[in-house]
């Protein structure tokens, strides 16, 4: 894989300036960040991050750009992304192996999350001419009600290093359809794949004379998410990563009465019933555990098994755990990649441990890789123990590929023990039976945003909203009515008589 050769095509240079708006990129007083791969170690560039002077710059910029942009109109708006998506079609492989090699998922993950992006811009295209208000009927006569939705401003998205390209363009696209500027801050671990994406859309937005500071980018670590959360200029902040850090970020967001999207930890399960078909099952929980190396908010991390079929999936998943072939992503005969670094390996060991401390009882052993091909230090084995659900690990995200198995007698039961955590990201039921699948999707099923039958917890199309309750956040990203979280509501009344009739049928002496 000749890295340098698609660096180069992405217009990505040994070391890149901290800020853009666009086509401009501004100096800055601060460090920079080595980025190295988990893939084998190498260091791929290095990157400035961004200071307090550039960052000020940007969301000035930004500000400026917003007065302009939104009085395009929506649908010319989405004409410009449709032509990023055009532009992303045409980088879709060498984005995709920047992707997998800077993060450490698998090619085809690398692929599969440009083309994401890709079908983001389709359907903002659509959403750009489907803006719709309703109108109303007025208690008072000729009076006429209605609402309309304008834009905000200046959005902010702080992207997680899971997917450093994706879910930044599940906001972006979308606010962009709905008038917005938007200011991106990525992962500091998966810095290179953003700035590959400014490069590839500032020619789409030069060629059509958009405004600078439409799409800006800030290179930075947790100051620059910091310095997002207080500022007033910034109207919503869409932040997706930890629990942890989306309570500070709401918190401080709340305290000037502004607006947060947070899409953030997950516990995810699959309840296995008695009368599931066990070899979709098994594909389904396979990839819901180890795709991505278990570093996605949808992992399924337990896996809740009628007691009929509880022995026997455990054939059929350590067998296939057997089989999985971990090594070089890029190389798309391996199942596995690295994690994202070594702080990643020591949070899992760390997990191991206290699972272990807690009884639980290991199926398939964990541990670290070493050897050729494992130079990074990042590879590690998938594992599997029986746990029971209450355990205070099992009720933590552990970001990695450890997988905790969990008996049940009742669906009554399942339900309970999938709801009993912190997290409400994503579900999932694997059952032939209507009466079941019926009630896991009733109001006495699932409490989380995203409750799948006979498919995973993980693969979300962006043609759904995407988000979870609980410590999830309660954010909504990519489809359906999402927009509105990117627009402020206005409600209109005209009053087009000759008389000013009061509504309640106040009367007011003159």
């Amino acid at each position: 894989m000749d890295m340098i050769n698609i660096l180069k095509e992405l217009s990505i240079h040994a070391t890149n300036k901290a800020a853009s708006t666009g086509s401009d990129w501004m100096d800055t007083a601060a460090d920079n960040i080595e980025c190295y791969s988990p893939v084998d170690g190498e260091l791929i560039a290095k990157v400035n991050i961004a200071d307090k002077t550039s960052y000020d710059a940007v969301i000035a910029k930004a500000q400026h750009a917003f007065i302009k942009w939104r009085t395009w109109p929506a649908p010319k708006r989405g004409e410009i992304v449709r032509q990023v998506g055009e532009a992303l079609r045409k980088y879709k492989e060498p984005l995709g192996k920047l992707v997998s090699y800077e993060m450490g998922k698998s090619l085809q993950e690398g692929y599969g999350e440009v083309q994401e992006m890709i079908d983001i811009c389709d359907l903002a295209v659509g959403m750009s001419r489907q803006l719709y208000g309703l109108t109303m009927h007025s208690e008072r006569p000729k009076h006429r009600m209605y609402e309309q939705w304008h834009p905000l401003g200046v959005v902010g998205i702080i992207s997680a290093f899971n997917f450093p390209v994706a879910v930044w363009s599940w906001n972006s696209m979308v606010a962009w359809i709905c008038g917005n500027t938007c200011v991106w801050k990525p992962s500091e671990k998966a810095p290179l794949s953003a700035i590959a994406c400014q490069h590839i859309i500032a020619d789409v937005l030069k060629a059509n004379d958009v405004p600078e500071g439409v799409c800006c980018l800030v290179i930075g670590g947790r100051d620059v998410g910091e310095w997002m959360s207080v500022d007033t200029r910034v109207p919503l902040v869409s932040a997706t990563g930890s629990t942890r850090m989306g309570k500070a970020l709401g918190v401080a967001v709340a305290g000037r009465m502004g607006r947060s999207l947070l899409e953030l930890g997950g516990n995810n399960a699959i309840i296995i019933s008695e009368h599931a078909d066990l070899d979709i099952a098994l594909r389904a929980s396979l990839f819901g555990a180890v795709g991505t190396a278990g570093q996605r908010c949808t992992t399924t991390r337990r896996l809740i098994i009628q007691e009929k079929v509880y022995d026997a999936f455990l054939t059929k998943i350590v067998a296939a755990y057997k089989q999985l072939r971990i090594g070089d992503p890029l190389d798309e005969n391996n199942h596995v990649g690295p994690l994202i670094d070594k702080d990643a390996v020591k949070n899992y060991l760390h997990g191991i441990e206290e699972v272990k401390k807690a009884g639980g009882i290991e199926i398939i052993a964990g541990g670290v890789l070493k050897g050729a091909g494992y130079e990074s230090g990042c590879y590690v084995k998938p594992c599997i123990f029986e746990v029971q659900n209450g355990w205070p690990i099992v009720q933590h995200e552990t970001f990695a590929p450890i997988l905790y198995v969990i008996k049940y007698k009742t669906l009554d039961e399942a339900i309970a023990l999938q709801n009993a955590v912190p997290q409400g990201l994503s579900s999932s039921i694997m059952t032939l039976n209507m009466r079941e699948v019926e009630q896991f999707l009733s109001y006495m099923g699932s409490d989380c945003g995203i409750a799948n039958v006979n498919i995973g917890t993980s693969g979300a199309e962006i043609g759904g909203a995407f988000g979870g309750e609980k410590d999830t956040g309660g954010g909504r990203e990519s489809g359906s009515d999402s927009w509105k979280l990117y627009m402020r509501r206005q409600t209109n009344t005209i009053n087009w008589s000759d008389q000013l009739p009061l509504a309640q049928g106040i009367k007011f002496p003159v």
